[in-house]
């Protein structure tokens, strides 16, 4: 249950966050709520990964489907010598995963030097 929360709250604030903030203020905020919601570093890697995945996937089909994949073929062409734009969407949302994943696993290493008790958490019993 504590996944599904830190994964739902990593979409929220990082859709968030990104309109005022530049991109990588998704690796801000999969480190934070690694830190403030207690989980195992896998499983915070995972929410990270996930939450991620899914926002950045999302929009950017979202954005490409806008115009027609206009862009987002000859973008494909250029990086991924394939014309492909669902391809290009995937390894945009893999791209900003990793990050998030990463910043996550971070903040729960981060989390279990800061609080020795693995109970202590903001979120205690979720």
């Amino acid at each position: 249950m504590r996944i599904i929360i830190c994964i739902a709250m990593i979409m929220l604030m990082s859709f968030v966050a990104c309109l005022y903030l530049p991109w990588w203020s998704i690796a801000i905020v999969s480190f934070l709520m690694a830190i403030f919601i207690s989980q195992k570093p896998l499983f915070s890697f995972l929410s990270g990964f996930i939450g991620i995945f899914i926002l950045w996937g999302v929009l950017a089909f979202w954005i490409s489907a806008k115009n027609d994949h206009i862009l987002a073929h000859k973008v494909s062409l250029i990086i991924l010598k394939t014309d492909s734009p669902i391809l290009l969407v995937l390894v945009t949302a893999i791209i900003g995963a990793i990050i998030a994943g990463l910043a996550a696993l971070c903040g729960a290493y981060l989390r279990s030097l800061m609080f020795k008790d693995t109970k202590s958490s903001i979120i205690a019993d979720i």
